[in-house]
């Protein structure tokens, strides 16, 4: 479950129906090592308003279990061929400047998601970093977003 928020304060804001854009990094987050659950990444990004969009990449690897669980979860399930990375980046980017949503909640411990939140508060959309553990907390992320939840291993 979800352990510790840190950052501005983005629990405060919550409210008057914020809509939050989850995207979830799945070959970063759902590895055995973090044990990872996907209702617990939700939850993390109810704490910043409701989930309007819920999207998990996966790469062509995926098994078709894990992209089950993903859609019986209420996850649109986007598998790519090429870099999940590029895919969720440009598809937060587009979210974070189209002005559909109030926060945008990526859950990874990649680093390359950086410029993604900066772009998103530059465009003032509030950012939540939502870390599988804190051994797979990026302190990148941390400090590029709004706020910031590391799940309990």
């Amino acid at each position: 479950m979800v352990l510790a928020f840190s950052g501005m304060g983005l629990r405060d804001l919550v409210g008057g129906g914020r809509r939050v854009a989850l995207l979830v990094d799945g070959p970063n987050v759902l590895r055995d090592e973090f044990d990872v659950d996907l209702d617990d990444v939700r939850e993390a990004a109810e704490e910043a308003g409701t989930v309007a969009v819920a999207r998990l990449y996966l790469d062509q690897h995926a098994t078709p279990g894990l992209i089950q669980a993903g859609e019986a979860r209420g996850y649109e399930v986007r598998v790519t061929s090429g870099d999940v990375d590029v895919k969720l980046a440009v598809d937060a980017t587009e979210l974070a400047i189209e002005g559909s949503v109030d926060v945008l909640a990526i859950a990874s411990r990649d680093t390359d998601f950086k410029p993604v939140l900066e772009k998103a508060g530059r465009n003032g959309v509030d950012t939540l970093a939502i870390a599988p553990g804190e051994h797979g907390r990026s302190d990148a992320l941390r400090n590029a977003a709004t706020d910031a939840v590391v799940l309990d291993e």
